[in-house]
């Protein structure tokens, strides 16, 4: 029974750098991209959900094939279990997410 290839990905996108994991990569057809295909995620009925992976799920949820500019990939990886896909900051390298830490300050009335 041959094991399924992993990958994990890094690369900027929009100021971010996204860690996704996929089951194909390879040289695209288009010339200076690298594409990436069969997306991995968690499956969604955990009791906790990460909100970054639900993020990117979302974000790439009808892509079957991603087209990364050569120049915007940081890392390829072969690994032997999926961990998260995360977002983060290009600068810091803190994880982003997707909706604010702290609430709102309410105006007083």
């Amino acid at each position: 029974m041959a094991k399924d290839i992993l990958y994990r990905v890094a690369f900027h996108n929009h100021g971010r750098v996204y860690e996704v994991y996929c089951s194909s990569v390879s040289t695209s057809a288009l010339w200076g991209f690298l594409e990436i295909a069969g997306m991995v995620f968690d499956s969604g009925d955990a009791v906790v959900i990460d909100p970054t992976e639900e993020k990117i799920r979302e974000e790439f949820a009808d892509v079957e094939v991603l087209h990364v500019p050569l120049h915007g990939v940081l890392r390829v990886e072969q690994v032997r279990r999926k961990g998260k896909a995360m977002i983060r900051d290009r600068e810091s390298g803190e994880k982003v997410t997707p909706f604010p830490l702290t609430p709102p300050v309410r105006p007083n009335t």
